[in-house]
């Protein structure tokens, strides 16, 4: 061989050494085009999601002149759902294919968020008809959020991406917090909040086609090897989540910062709408504006978590989250003064959101065998979710005792006061992800693997 031809042999050897993959450096998702369907679907439902988050309650002050507790009432239906009905879903989820169950609910909600302006043009629409509805939209997102977090690892399989899968979907929660507060407000004020809503039906639509393209094949649950009761397994997903110091860590810590982000919004809501007399459009720029720390924050989390330890990062970010009210309260002064504020207080709440949602979605999932993913989901969702419930409960209480100014005061010092609960918190201690736990000892053995079917024959 002469010496021309071996350096074109080496050439050839290295072009092809560069293509061939690295086992140590797995490819990005950008690679993964179901996944990435799937999170274009979640990012526009995400984003219609703030849509409705502050055309309801408008709908109801503007169209009703609900009060507080009206308000409080409203919030709390749209949330309630997940206390009561989060663990039995998570058992089905955990049982049943979850594209289906997400296909499904997002019918669901499409369907009765496009309602609220039919009625509204008809002069059908009532407070009592915009309770029900807010409470069916609940159900139907208790059943899509204990799905689809379960049924990410379907497509993203490897866990090495699990942090990159949260990244992404953070900061589309970020990027739709951020997009969303500021359109709600402009379609809001053009076309009045009950027909905003038609925003949010026509994202769920997206959602509903995204689901329906996704081709990787979701394996049948295993069957049980001996008959299995709903009672046994929701105490399993219970004992599971509890007996694990971490997961049991997040969801105490979880439902202390949701209790007090719900709270703080819904009383912030009334405050500035009904106190300070601010315009919707001026309510989504605030939400809006202050929604771009959520976005920084989900996108430098994971820089940030292979920079520093796991446990100090979350430490940090979720003492952002719990002090930022406090700005709320210290806020006065001229009135473009009390709304930098306002938009700082929010501003570092989200920032803090970003980051730690990003390491509370990968620890969950890095703790949790596939089995146990749903009912995990399901316990997680039943305290954050009924956190929040509870909060906007709380806050059109308060607020319509006390006002919504003194309310807020009360509800700065319960959140600075779990900062407590943070410091004992063993998550500080970590330094990365744990290891993936094998699976319980109570569960089945695999069965054989299905074929590999195209997803739409499901």
């Amino acid at each position: 061989m002469t010496g021309k031809q071996t350096r074109a042999t080496r050439t050839r050897a290295t072009r092809t050494r560069a293509t061939e993959p690295d086992p140590d450096r797995p490819e990005s998702l950008w690679r993964n085009g179901d996944f990435l369907r799937f999170w274009l679907g979640e990012t526009l439902s995400l984003l219609g999601t703030q849509v409705t988050n502050l055309a309801l309650p408008l709908t109801a002050i503007t169209a009703f002149d609900a009060t507080d507790e009206q308000v409080g009432v409203l919030r709390f239906l749209q949330l309630v759902p997940y206390l009561g009905l989060a663990l039995i879903f998570g058992v089905w989820v955990d049982r049943a294919r979850r594209r289906r169950i997400m296909l499904g609910a997002n019918l669901v909600r499409m369907v009765l968020l496009a309602l609220v302006p039919v009625l509204y043009w008809t002069d059908a629409l009532s407070m009592v008809s915009l309770l029900v509805i807010a409470c069916a939209v609940g159900v139907a997102s208790v059943l899509f959020d204990v799905s689809w977090m379960s049924y990410v690892p379907t497509l993203v399989r490897d866990p090495k991406h699990y942090v990159e899968a949260g990244a992404k979907m953070g900061m589309s929660s970020s990027a739709a917090d951020v997009a969303g507060p500021g359109l709600a407000g402009v379609l809001i004020g053009a076309l009045t909040a009950p027909v905003a809503l038609i925003v949010d039906a026509f994202s769920y639509l997206v959602s509903l086609v995204s689901l329906l393209l996704i081709r990787t094949p979701e394996p049948r649950p295993r069957p049980p090897a001996v008959r299995r009761h709903v009672p046994a397994e929701l105490r399993e997903g219970l004992r599971w989540v509890l007996k694990n110091p971490v997961l049991r860590s997040l969801a105490l810590i979880g439902f202390c910062c949701n209790f007090s982000m719900v709270t703080v919004w819904t009383m912030f809501l009334l405050y500035g709408s009904r106190d300070l007399h601010l315009a919707s459009t001026t309510l989504g720029g605030i939400f809006a504006t202050a929604s771009v720390g959520g976005l920084i924050g989900a996108a430098i989390s994971r820089r940030v978590i292979r920079r520093f330890p796991l446990g100090r990062v979350y430490l940090v970010a979720q003492s952002a989250l719990l002090i930022g009210p406090t700005l709320i309260v210290l806020a006065a002064g001229p009135r473009p003064v009390m709304v930098g504020m306002f938009v700082l207080s929010f501003f570092a709440t989200y920032l803090g959101l970003g980051v730690a949602g990003v390491i509370i979605v990968s620890l969950r999932q890095a703790s949790t065998p596939q089995s146990m993913m749903g009912r995990m989901t399901a316990v997680f969702r039943t305290l954050l979710f009924g956190g929040g419930a509870l909060g906007g409960l709380f806050a059109g209480l308060l607020s319509g005792r006390i006002g919504a100014q003194d309310a807020l005061t009360v509800a700065a010092i319960g959140s600075a006061a779990a900062l407590i609960t943070l410091a004992l918190s063993p998550v500080r201690r970590l330094r990365g992800l744990p290891p993936t736990p094998e699976e319980p000892a109570t569960a089945p053995p695999a069965p054989p693997a299905a074929p590999d079917v195209p997803a739409a024959a499901d």
